[in-house]
């Protein structure tokens, strides 16, 4: 009867911080929402002024071309579903850093001081590394992929130039009346592909500060990074062949940013073993046969890299 007592005792008092740890993420997700939803408002007031800066690389390309900067409505709520779209957005990107503090308020708690140390700059660099990945795709590969889609139009002949045209291809049989080929795009299609380009670098820029975070935790090596270099060149150019839009240039940029990453990945993984080495020599915990075994796996790496 004391043991049950005792079980049942022990159960609640286990019991107690599970509910406290549920209730504090519970305030922590309903001040992330709120600020999300403020954000939103504040995205929706200047939704015009927002989408027009996202159209700045499509407008530029189309002026260069002597075009009028033109995008259409093909259904009467898609305008209205644009400004949600980008709402949506700048609510996430306005409400992302007191969204980070909250999820930082929340873990910190249960991480040793060290821990803290080593999350932290993590959690500081993956915004920044986004948004570099966003600005890249934004004012580099973007227009080159929009100067690259314009490039399929085609300028159409006059009447009195096609009825000329129609003379001499009936006369000779060797030139036929020329078809214009002109964008009009779709203010929905436009904003799903710049936003798509935008996600698709920023994400994708987050592979050194993952690959760099699972290093410090002994997730991955330097030496097994490298060694898995021909399989990481597959899975690079898959993931490029997916997320990016059917056109050879794209896709040859986005490989070779995320292919450099990799390679950057490694150096930081191959830091980050050197500096825990150093530390474990100086608390006298490092052994011959570890460093014998890091000198191996790096010899394999080398080789398979090869």
């Amino acid at each position: 009867m004391a043991n049950e007592t005792g079980i049942e005792d022990e159960v609640e008092q286990s019991a107690a911080p599970l509910i406290e740890h549920l209730a504090e993420l519970r305030s922590r997700l309903i001040k992330s929402v709120i600020a999300f939803l403020i954000g939103m408002v504040i995205a929706f007031s200047f939704w015009n002024p927002i989408f027009n800066f996202l159209t700045q690389p499509i407008c530029d390309a189309l002026v260069a071309r002597g075009q009028e900067c033109n995008l259409i409505l093909i259904k009467l709520q898609e305008g209205f579903f644009v400004a949600i779209r980008i709402s949506l957005l700048g609510g996430f990107v306005l409400a992302f850093p007191y969204i980070a503090y909250q999820l930082w308020r929340f873990v910190a708690p249960g991480l040793y001081r060290n821990e803290k140390q080593a999350f932290l700059p993590f959690l500081i660099a993956s915004p920044i590394m986004f948004l570099l990945g966003a600005t890249f795709a934004f004012y580099v590969v973007i227009p080159m992929a929009f100067n690259f889609f314009l490039g399929f139009q085609q300028t159409g002949l006059m009447p009195q130039e096609a009825a000329e045209g129609a003379q001499v291809a009936k006369g000779a049989g060797d030139r036929l009346a020329e078809v214009g080929i002109t964008f009009q795009g779709s203010v929905m299609e436009y904003l799903n592909l710049t936003i798509k380009f935008i996600l698709a670098f920023g994400l994708t820029f987050q592979l050194p500060v993952l690959l760099t975070l699972m290093g410090k935790a002994g997730l991955v090596t330097a030496a097994g990074l490298a060694s898995v270099r021909k399989y990481a060149i597959v899975a690079i150019l898959t993931l490029a062949a997916i997320v990016t839009p059917p056109d050879v240039i794209t896709q040859v940029i986005l490989f070779s940013v995320v292919y450099g990453l990799y390679e950057v990945s490694i150096i930081l993984v191959r830091r980050v073993e050197k500096k825990r080495e150093e530390q474990l020599r100086a608390e006298g915990l490092w052994f011959e046969d570890d460093e014998d075994e890091g000198d191996t796996a790096a010899e394999q790496g080398g080789d398979d890299g090869r």
